[in-house]
């Protein structure tokens, strides 16, 4: 939008010149030119998403079509989902050894390779999308995430967030800790080995199994992701109960990613527009979210076939106490986990005490009756 009121001429040296004043100009902090040029840059990214799949897949698309518009088609960049060039899961390796120049998904997707990686994404009772934010842009967390990337030769942008998830469709009640016992649900990452502790059953699935796994009652529950990702699914046809707070995913971290040579190779004012572009759309896709979700909440509600309720106290309270075990332990075995754990807690903490007091206690404030 912005393209059609300035010139692009101007937004590229608008960009640049902000950029450069901030001190961003290059995350690999390798500048390789700070002239433009008139070359033409073809690149390639991957991502973890279906094809067509809202706000995610689309987000990465409308990412790639504002850097063609900002850059005056300098840099072109084509998109292929998951499973159209490489298989969804591999993006990060295909970024790293440079099959491909970028990548777009979730690091929780790479814990098996970089399980540090989990805090630049989400963990059990985490921070949610503001803390998330401020933490990596504000609070040294992407500096952080950079440094962890590097030796994979990969370098990492924001882009995105689900904002709070919802707790996951189940096929019976929860009324008590007692009721996780043996329940066997889809929900991966940490959050799987959180419900592992509690006595439950994770499962891994792909996403286009959920609905005939919960269906067929392979599965007693799934977490998915919100209100409008959940209704387009149809997943309250195979389900009764819908809880929430999502305290699996309390704001989950979508992430650019970009391959560390080919991302020398571009010039400055490249660097820059790929830079502000990746933090515009880490905002749209948030709010595009956070809008749809609420829609989506409303024709929910409005049906008579399932029940819409919070988890009972004692389930957070035993899932949050799991949750901190859990989160000990692996920093215990694993001294870069270990590092960005501390990290995150140390912000956490800050960002905690700030929260309770500028909305916690206003939200609680009761209408005068």
């Amino acid at each position: 939008m912005l393209a059609s009121c300035l010139s692009r001429s101007f937004i590229v040296g608008f960009l640049a010149l902000m950029l450069t004043s901030c001190g961003q100009s290059d995350p690999s902090q390798s500048v390789t030119d700070n002239t433009t040029n008139n070359k033409t840059y073809r690149w390639k990214m991957v991502t973890t998403w279906p094809p067509g799949f809202p706000v995610l897949q689309e987000g990465a698309e409308r990412f790639a079509a504002n850097i063609k518009a900002m850059s005056n088609g300098r840099l072109e960049i084509k998109v292929y989902a998951g499973g159209e060039l490489i298989p969804a899961l591999q993006v990060f390796e295909a970024v790293s050894q440079g099959t491909v120049e970028m990548g777009h998904g979730s690091a929780y997707y790479w814990a098996g390779k970089v399980p540090e990686a989990q805090f630049f994404s989400t963990v059990p009772f985490g921070m949610t999308a503001l803390g998330m934010n401020s933490w990596l842009y504000d609070g040294g967390g992407l500096e952080l995430w950079r440094e962890i990337y590097k030796p994979f030769h990969v370098i990492p942008f924001p882009l995105g967030n689900t904002g709070v998830q919802m707790g996951g469709w189940f096929n019976k009640e929860i009324n008590s800790v007692d009721d996780l016992q043996g329940l066997k649900m889809r929900i991966p990452g940490l959050g799987g080995k959180v419900l592992a502790k509690a006595g439950g059953n994770p499962v891994l699935l792909a996403g286009s199994e959920v609905y005939s796994a919960l269906e067929r009652n392979t599965i007693d529950a799934t977490e998915w992701i919100g209100p409008y990702h959940d209704e387009r699914l149809g997943l309250y046809r195979a389900a009764q109960h819908y809880y929430y707070p999502g305290w699996h995913e309390p704001g989950t971290v979508l992430e650019l990613t970009v391959n560390e040579r080919a991302w020398n190779s571009l010039p400055a004012d490249l660097q820059a527009i790929v830079t502000n572009a990746a933090q515009a759309e880490n905002l749209t896709m948030l709010s595009e979210m956070e809008h749809k979700n609420a829609e989506a909440l409303q024709i929910l509600k409005a049906r008579d076939d399932i029940t819409i309720a919070p988890f009972p106290d004692d389930v957070l309270q035993r899932l949050k106490t799991l949750s901190e075990e859990t989160l000990a332990e692996e920093a215990a075995k694993n001294p870069k986990f270990k590092r960005v754990y501390e990290a995150y807690q140390a912000f956490r903490k800050k960002d905690a005490a700030w929260s309770e007091i500028s909305e916690r206690s206003y939200l609680n404030i009761e209408p005068a009756q």
